[in-house]
């Protein structure tokens, strides 16, 4: 009896392995042979997807007659079928699918052109074009003329930055339409050569060895970067404040962890800071400067941190794409030393644009005079100014506050304090834990873009009355440990000095 081995068929490449591809070969191999390793996405990646998908729904709006090809179908002959018969229709297709040689696409927009031709576009729920989008389109282009499409134009199509929301959604005010037909058909002719490279990568048994480097970020931070890089020491030279590609300068002379760095690398201040605490374990204290920042703090000192969210599609009328909402604000009023702090919390609620309400609720509970300490409080600020813009009758008010404002981020951002575990940054997450030992432990959620993503599913989307009310709870106690965190900075810096 003849028996033969059995041939592993060679897989698609699709458009995200392709740019995977691009980016890392050990990637891309891992996501073939090895896709346990690769973790899901999290719930903020997760929300960029939901939220790109409603973007692309609004990109088909631009074309009333179009027809969505292989809905629901994953399976990608069945879809390339139903591509086939519907390219005869001559219509605008959404999610045609077509294969070549190992590429395989689906594309957002097929817009029928002249004669038998057709314009690709490509749908992006950014603000402009950017390298990869047009690598992205090279490989859909060479597919689909490889294919035996006839391509006339190919275009990118992203938001527009300057739109501003007045009633409903007009699509083709809210997108940019770019040709990109020259730079793509360049690339274009390189993509058989980088497929071929690819599949062989893939077909290897064992994964090729790729030292970290700038791609692990590039374009997008890599599903393995934790993998790749956890060989580094706890505090290694990748901490360097600000060290720009310092970290693998050192990594290319085997220095890994800071303590290690020689006396004659070149350092800034701030990062001899580093070196030095690294090397002692002791935090880096200048009394002198820390004393003079806390003298800037008038009673009653109010601590105020804000939440909010910034949607690709603005949900209110003036919003521009992106432009940051706030929801809620959280208030700890100090009136005197050693006085129990007064806490006032807004949360909003319903479908109603926050601002008014958010605005107003502030100004009542904000006191007129003493010092308004907020961490990175240029976010704080910056937010309180866009409310004037469509709401002026708080400008005046707003002026007041931003003459009283202190800057909690201040001395950590200028290292009159630094201690180890805050790793290189200056940030609120960082400094908290290190100078009180209190973080953000126990708390369900633990960062704004979290906050942001669990208030709008629970405001916007459709959930169980207990599903929302326990999300606000938790959203209560997230912001509320944020300002009752700069207390707890502010009275340890008072016991440092």
């Amino acid at each position: 009896m003849l028996q033969f081995r059995r041939v592993k068929p060679a897989p698609f490449i699709s458009k995200s392995k392709f740019l995977w591809g691009l980016q890392c070969h050990k990637l891309l191999w891992h996501a073939y042979n090895a896709k346990e390793l690769i973790p899901a996405p999290d719930a903020s990646t997760q929300a960029i997807f939901e939220q790109g998908h409603d973007v692309g729904a609004i990109a088909k709006q631009m074309f009333p007659d179009g027809v969505e090809v292989g809905a629901g179908i994953i399976d990608p002959a069945k879809v390339i079928r139903l591509t086939e018969a519907a390219l005869k229709l001559r219509k605008p297709l959404f999610e045609a699918a077509f294969t070549a040689d190992g590429g395989y696409c689906r594309t957002d927009i097929l817009r029928p052109s002249l004669k038998d031709a057709w314009d690709l576009i490509e749908v992006k729920s950014t603000t402009s074009l950017k390298d990869v989008h047009l690598d992205d389109l090279a490989l859909q282009t060479w597919v689909l003329c490889s294919a035996g499409l006839l391509l006339r134009k190919i275009y990118l199509c992203h938001i527009n930055s300057d739109f501003v929301r007045r009633g409903d959604i007009d699509p083709n005010k809210f997108f940019t339409l770019v040709d990109v037909s020259d730079q793509v058909s360049e690339l274009a002719q390189q993509v058989p050569d980088k497929l071929e490279d690819m599949l062989r990568v893939i077909q290897q048994r064992k994964h090729p060895e790729v030292e970290i480097g700038s791609h692990c970020d590039d374009p997008y931070t890599c599903p393995l970067h934790d993998h790749c890089w956890k060989f580094l020491p706890d505090h290694n030279v990748f901490d360097l404040y600000r060290g720009g590609k310092k970290g693998f300068d050192l990594l290319g002379r085997d220095v890994t962890a800071i303590e290690d760095i020689p006396d004659s690398f070149k350092l800034t201040n701030n990062q001899s800071i580093q070196r030095q605490v690294a090397i002692s374990g002791k935090p880096h204290v200048d009394s002198k400067a820390i004393a003079k920042f806390l003298a800037r703090l008038e009673y009653p000192v109010s601590y105020l941190d804000f939440e909010t969210f910034g949607t690709a599609i603005p949900l209110f009328d003036g919003l521009h794409p992106y432009q940051q909402v706030p929801f809620q604000f959280s208030l700890h009023v100090v009136r005197a030393a050693g006085a129990k702090p007064e806490h006032v919390m807004f949360l909003a609620e319903g479908r109603d644009d926050p601002r008014p309400e958010f605005m107003n609720t502030l100004r009542g509970a904000l006191p007129p005079n003493g010092s308004v300490v907020a961490f990175n409080a240029s976010f704080e600020l910056s937010r309180l100014k866009e409310c004037c813009a469509v709401m002026p009758k708080f400008s005046p008010w707003v002026k007041d506050v931003d003459t009283r404002v202190v800057d909690l981020l201040d001395p950590f951002r200028s290292f009159d304090y630094y201690h180890p575990e805050q790793h290189g940054s200056g940030s609120m997450k960082a400094a908290l834990p290190a100078l009180t030992g209190k973080g953000y432990e126990g708390l369900e959620i633990q960062e704004g873009n979290t906050a942001s993503n669990e208030f709008l599913r629970v405001t916007i989307g459709e959930v169980t009355a207990e599903e929302r009310r326990r999300v606000r709870q938790q959203l209560e106690d997230y912001c509320a440990r944020d300002s009752e965190g700069m207390i707890r900075i502010v009275d340890a810096l008072r016991r440092i000095v």
